[in-house]
C-alpha cells in the first residue's frame, strides 16, 4: 500500500534508516524535451534533505539546471518491499574539495573513492523534499 508519509519536509525515523543504510537511490530528472532520465546514485541524509554528488556536465546536472524538480526513490536492499519516493526541488552546489564522493565511498565500499582528474568539477546535489511517499507490503 502507498501512503503519503508527510506533506512538508522532514524525514520520519523509517525514511531516515533508509536513507542512512548503504541503499542505492534511482534519481529521476527532466530532459530538454520533457522525457524522463534516470540514474542510479549513492546518496547521503543531511537532516531533511537528500544529498548526492556528481560530475557538473552529466546530464542529470544539465538537467536540474533547466529545470530543478526531481524524483528520488530509494528501496532498501534487505527489504526491497520497503521504499520511499521523494519529490521536490534540487540544489546544486559546488564541491571544490570533492568531499561528498569521499563520504560516499567510505558509506557504501568503506575505502576512499579512486583519483579523479583535477580539471573534472564536482557537484553537490541537494534534494529538498516536497512530497514523500512510502510503501511498505
Amino acid at each position: 500500500m502507498t501512503t503519503p508519509l508527510s506533506d512538508h519536509l522532514s524525514f520520519g525515523d523509517s525514511v531516515r534508516a533508509l536513507l542512512d543504510g548503504k541503499n542505492f537511490a534511482s534519481v529521476a530528472t527532466l530532459g530538454p524535451d520533457g522525457s524522463p532520465q534516470n540514474s542510479v546514485v549513492w546518496i547521503k541524509r543531511d537532516g531533511d534533505t537528500v544529498l548526492f554528488s556528481s560530475v557538473d556536465h552529466r546530464q542529470k546536472v544539465r538537467n536540474l539546471l533547466r529545470d530543478p524538480r526531481i524524483s528520488v526513490s530509494v528501496y532498501d536492499l534487505a527489504n526491497p518491499y520497503t521504499s520511499v519516493e521523494i519529490r521536490g526541488t534540487a540544489e546544486i552546489l559546488p564541491d571544490p574539495g570533492k568531499q561528498l564522493p569521499h563520504d560516499l565511498s567510505h558509506k557504501y565500499l568503506g575505502v576512499d573513492p579512486p583519483a579523479e582528474k583535477e580539471d573534472e568539477a564536482r557537484v553537490i546535489i541537494r534534494v529538498v523534499p516536497r512530497k514523500i511517499v512510502g510503501f511498505s507490503a
